[in-house]
């Protein structure tokens, strides 16, 4: 479970710049596998593009420490490149070595303070160390850089959600949502509600989303978490007869078979 959720939010880290599998200048993502070598040593007169290539296709592999060899040869080659140390950054957080991703990532943001995918990534790993205050410095630093990325704000909602602060938290998802509807699809079940402490909080979860699902007029995604939230032992279920966010999902007749079925909690 804690490989999955940590998958989600490498998702979540290039969502917009590109997902996987696809490349960008400032990466991809994988699956946390265990690290192993396969790749012969990087050539001395190779390129630094042709060591980033390289680099990318052992990443992608899941050969991380190869895929570090390439990329700190093409990092000595091309010295206080954020880009590069952004790659690094990426391959060390997918091994969980979370000092040196800090490191790298820091060198990323002094390399190009504007790098706000940089920031972005280093809230992930204030937040895989469940500090969560730290983690939302973070993402409102890459906020701040770019207002337009459905991924940071989702991550910055993940952060205050973790701390129990709600109303915070659907203020970032609800902006999330609206820079892109389909935000949580791919990042919310596998996602903090993978990491959710208890029960109560992921049925809560769910409960959230589904009201912003339901205010967005999109109405088979609300009623999924709804159901989710009643599997998961929502104990506030009856408040969706009286908030707002639901007052058109009331009239949809899968609404009414739902609540009229109520689908029992799943032990955990």
């Amino acid at each position: 479970m804690y490989r999955r959720s940590l998958l989600c939010l490498l998702t979540l880290i290039f969502f917009a710049a590109p997902q996987l599998p696809a490349q960008s200048p400032s990466g991809g993502q994988v699956q946390v596998e265990p690290p192993m070598k396969r790749a012969d040593p990087p050539s001395a007169g190779a390129s630094v593009q042709d060591l980033v290539d390289r680099g990318d296709e052992l990443r992608s592999e899941k050969f991380y420490l190869d895929a570090l060899d390439y990329y700190r040869a093409a990092l000595a080659q091309k010295p206080n490149d954020a880009s590069l140390d952004n790659r690094i950054g990426i391959v060390e957080l997918l091994m969980e070595h979370w000092k040196d991703a800090r490191k790298a990532f820091n060198r990323a943001t002094k390399a190009d303070r504007t790098f706000a995918d940089a920031y972005n990534n280093l809230g992930v790993v204030e937040y895989e160390q469940k500090k969560y205050g730290a983690a939302i410095k973070q993402y409102e630093n890459a906020i701040r850089l770019r207002d337009d990325m459905a991924s940071y704000y989702s991550n910055l909602g993940a952060a205050y959600f973790s701390k129990k602060d709600f109303e915070d938290a659907s203020v970032a998802y609800a902006h999330a949502l609206q820079l892109d509807p389909d935000i949580f699809e791919h990042s919310s079940r596998m996602g903090v509600s993978a990491r959710l402490p208890s029960p109560e909080d992921r049925a809560h979860f769910d409960y959230e989303m589904a009201k912003l699902y339901a205010k967005a007029g999109i109405n088979d995604r609300s009623l999924e978490h709804l159901r989710r939230a009643m599997e998961e032992g929502y104990k506030g279920i009856d408040d969706v007869y009286k908030d707002k966010e639901f007052t058109e999902l009331r009239k949809d007749p899968r609404f009414v078979q739902l609540m009229a079925a109520r689908p029992p909690a799943i032990p955990e």
